[in-house]
C-alpha cells in the first residue's frame, strides 16, 4: 500500500478534547497518489482505522464526513 517515496501527511484536525478516552485526531495522507485517511482515537497511543481512497476529493469527502458532528474540530 505504500510507496518507496513514503506518506504525506497533507492536513490533521483534532476534536479539541485532551485525554486518552476523549482525544480524537482526523489525519490525510498521499502516498503515491493513493489518498489514505486516519480516525483515531486516543491520541498517539491510541488505536487507528485506515480508509484508503483513489482521489483527494474521495478523500476529503471523508474527512468531512468524519468531522460532522458537535465536537469542536480545529485543523492543527
Amino acid at each position: 500500500m505504500c510507496s518507496n517515496n513514503g506518506m504525506e501527511k497533507r492536513r490533521h484536525f483534532w476534536n479539541g478534547s485532551w485525554g486518552r478516552l476523549a482525544r480524537r485526531d482526523v489525519l490525510l495522507y498521499e502516498d503515491g497518489g493513493q489518498w489514505l485517511i486516519e480516525d483515531r482515537t486516543g491520541g498517539a497511543e491510541g488505536r487507528s482505522r485506515w480508509i484508503p481512497r483513489d482521489d483527494e476529493d474521495a478523500a476529503l469527502d471523508v474527512v468531512r464526513s468524519l468531522l460532522a458532528g458537535t465536537q469542536d474540530w480545529r485543523e492543527l
